[in-house]
């Protein structure tokens, strides 16, 4: 019988400078694990309350201005432990939680793995989450204006890319191109990118990689803070802010946050788009315990947003003109109102997230729901045309045995339920449910200068996707489809000498069609084309193997990976034979549009990235990045569609010891993007082209916390531009022009 742990602990230590043996004040000691947080006072001395009295875990140590310290701390056995700290112009990279069961550093952990906190999120000055991490090596976006950015990793994304909130996988029709990701954007205190088939883990979804947004862990017991955060956005108009409290009762722990976003239509030169402006308000919350039995968190949310759709791009004058012919003036299209068409999407989400310690083992559960109510409204603003309503239920079960030895095993079970409902009198997906169950076994061995890791999981996928018949037309034909697949994964991590580790990993994915693939028969609004999908696919299959070498040291960093990837049965839709079909609007006009149609091929990625930071002096960084993906039709040797042109950024930032202020910055970026020259049969060549941006900030400390302020400005040169992925390109409208973001953070309580 399995029995909770009861015993309750206090875990204390002490940080000190390396080389002085000086007390390190206010220095942050973190126990993912058991989301356990604490600071040193005044002595350098800390204490983790509320922790279990034995067990293994990853303890992580930072201090501005010193190298991040983790190490596995056996709470049983080790007692006022004293951690020394090394001065760094670097810190190494924050621990990854994503790519395992098991917290590890980067020293253990084999995956290609990129982190990136609040604080550089916030200075990117996004206008969504993924637009955010877009310069991030190896990921770009499929960019839908200002307001809808998809991930895509390596070349890989929609249903390739998992996107997971809260421990749970984000459901909400992700397969369509103008379905950005449902998160607020200010929740996020880090994100995770694991770039590679993550299958091993995850199950379907995760063959091209997992972006994992991850909130901050909860005070220490006893604090009780906030923060108001807000920006300003030039190009659109976008005013956001967001108000966040938390606190922590002795364990009992708790989080509220609310945010607003409001744009008008992004532009280009003296352009700007009309309908392409959005606005949103979210709600979300957690109420939990941390107890020395572990943790359980309950988490919700509600997200809710609309964005206009852009039907058509500018006329043979570079004018945009309404339903009467007449152009469209600038001050009409920067009116904070959204005409039709647009979405009106709503999105709840709701999550039991716990670990529960057993003995010296650990059950770690996610239980989450999530309605995803998407509504499109093209004629009338009262009754929406097309209108979806996805009900997901998600599990997640896994258990992490105690160590035997070096060796750390763990099992888990996965599983999802999904039911789709059409509710609207137009129609492109059918009504369907699916079920799916996956279970797999994980083992990993330490090593004093590195670990290895295996894996190996079996899944299987139930689609039924229902007939319609309307107004005498057979919409859709019913279907039941079956999907399994047995993966597995190979990896290691080993320091070949101080401070340069050597990575590599052999793993297989997994992903079944979604349901446009098998089912779609309709115009897909706002993407210019009708999409007809095809029952009989089959699973995608993959197998990726990864080679990377990261060396770190005072001056220099540097890290290149380099990847293939062979996926049989690659999914994609093609516009063959300039096949087009007629389709009737509400007015009785007749509209001419392309048809898409899904098929399969095998088919080939592979390419690699590259970093090379300088830091010669301690105010001064040189950060540089290059990614490259080329994809290939195997059943032609032809380019495959949508891959991103690779890019190299630069940027050159300078932190300057300034009294009176913390965390100053002055940093200017290149980011050059090289010409699409390969392409699909229906695709067009994109040119290449250099954007240049800038920021600054600084940081002023307080009773409270720290008061920052930041200024970011992109595309300064005002550069009239298409990105390769952007799905406005096809009708002519340019990517955003000159952005400056102005923003704030203000701590209170």
């Amino acid at each position: 019988m399995l029995n909770f742990a009861s015993e309750v602990a206090q875990f204390r230590g002490k940080v000190v400078d390396g080389t002085t043996n000086t007390p390190l004040i206010g220095a942050t000691i973190y126990i993912t694990d058991l989301k356990a947080i604490t600071t040193t006072n005044n002595q350098g001395e800390f204490i983790l309350k509320n922790v279990p009295a034995k067990g293994k875990f990853l303890l992580e140590v930072r201090y501005v201005g010193y190298t991040t310290y983790s190490v596995v701390v056996d709470l049983a056995g080790q007692h006022n432990l004293t951690i020394s700290l090394s001065p760094s112009i670097v810190e190494s990279a924050e621990v990854v939680i994503t790519g395992s069961p098991f917290s590890s550093n980067n020293k253990t952990n084999s995956l290609s793995v990129v982190t990136l906190g609040k604080t550089k999120l916030a200075q990117a000055g996004g206008t969504n989450l993924v637009d955010a991490i877009a310069k991030t090596p190896g990921v770009s976006q499929v960019s839908t204006g200002g307001a809808i950015s998809k991930p895509i990793i390596r070349g890989l994304g929609y249903n390739r890319v998992l996107t997971m909130v809260d421990g749970a996988r984000e459901e909400s029709q992700q397969w369509g191109d103008e379905h950005g990701i449902e998160v607020d954007q200010f929740s996020a205190a880090r994100i995770e990118i694991l770039k590679g088939p993550a299958s091993l883990l995850y199950g379907s979804d995760a063959l091209g990689g997992v972006i994992n947004v991850i909130d901050d862990l909860v005070p220490a017991p006893g604090v009780h803070n906030g923060t108001f955060n807000s920006t300003y956005s030039t190009n659109n108009g976008l005013a956001a802010s967001s108000l966040m409290l938390q606190g922590n009762d002795d364990g009992f722990v708790y989080r509220g946050r609310a945010s607003y976003k409001n744009a008008y239509g992004f532009g280009y030169k003296n352009t700007t788009v009309p309908n392409s402006g959005f606005n949103e308000l979210n709600f979300n919350g957690m109420l939990g315990l941390n107890k020395s039995w572990g943790y359980s968190h309950l988490t919700f949310s509600r997200f809710h947003t609309n964005i206009g759709l852009v039907e058509e791009g500018p006329d043979a004058n570079g004018y945009y003109l309404n339903e009467e012919g007449a152009i469209i003036t600038q001050s009409e299209a920067k009116e904070r109102r959204l005409n039709l068409p647009f979405q009106d999407i709503t999105h709840y989400r709701t999550a039991l997230n716990s670990n529960f310690i057993l003995g010296k083992g650990q059950l770690k559960t996610v239980f989450a729901f999530q309605s995803n109510i998407r509504k499109e409204f093209e004629e009338s603003v009262q009754e929406p045309g097309l209108n979806l309503n996805l009900k997901s239920y998600t599990y997640d079960v896994k258990y992490n045995f105690p160590n035997f030895g070096q060796w750390q095993p763990a099992v888990g079970l996965q599983g999802m339920y999904q039911d789709n409902e059409n509710s609207g009198d137009e129609f492109l997906i059918p009504d369907y449910n699916s079920n799916n169950i996956g279970a797999f076994v994980y083992l990993k061995r330490n090593f004093s200068r590195g670990a290895i890791n295996a894996g190996l999981r079996y899944d299987y996928k139930k689609v039924n996707g229902k007939g319609l018949n309307f107004d005498g037309e057979n919409v859709f034909t019913g279907f039941s489809n079956d999907f399994s697949n047995l993966s597995g994964s190979l990896g290691f991590a080993f320091e070949i000498t101080k401070n340069l580790v050597l990575k590599g990993n052999a793993g297989s994915g997994f992903r079944a069609p979604n349901i446009a693939e098998l089912g779609a028969n309709g115009r897909h609004e706002g993407t210019f084309r009708y999409e007809i999908g095809n029952n009989n696919l089959k699973q995608e299959t993959s197998m990726q193997f990864d080679l990377g070498l990261e060396y770190t040291a005072e001056s220099v960093t540097f890290g290149l990976n380099a990847y293939a990837n062979r996926i049989f049965n690659y999914i994609y839709p093609g516009n063959f034979n300039d096949e087009t079909m007629p389709f009737q609007n509400e007015d009785g006009s007749i509209e001419t549009l392309p048809v898409y149609r899904y098929v399969q091929t095998n088919a080939d990625l592979f390419g690699g990235e590259a970093s090379v930071d300088f830091h010669l002096i301690k105010s001064l960084h040189f950060e540089n990045s290059f990614s490259y993906t080329k994809g290939v039709n195997r059943a032609t040797d032809l380019a495959l569609s949508f891959i991103p042109a690779a890019s190299i950024n630069n940027e050159i930032r300078f932190e300057p010891n300034v009294k009176g202020l913390a965390d100053t910055y002055v940093k200017v970026g290149v980011t050059n993007t090289f010409k699409q020259a390969r392409f699909d049969s229906f695709e067009t060549q994109t040119n290449g082209y250099t954007l240049l941006d800038a920021g600054i900030g600084t940081s002023i400390a307080t009773k409270k916390g720290s008061f920052n302020i930041w200024v970011t400005g992109q595309n300064l040169l005002n550069k009239e531009y298409y990105n390769h992925l952007s799905r406005y390109k096809p009708a002519g409208i340019y990517n955003p022009g000159r952005n400056v973001t102005f923003g704030i953070a203000v701590p209170f309580l």
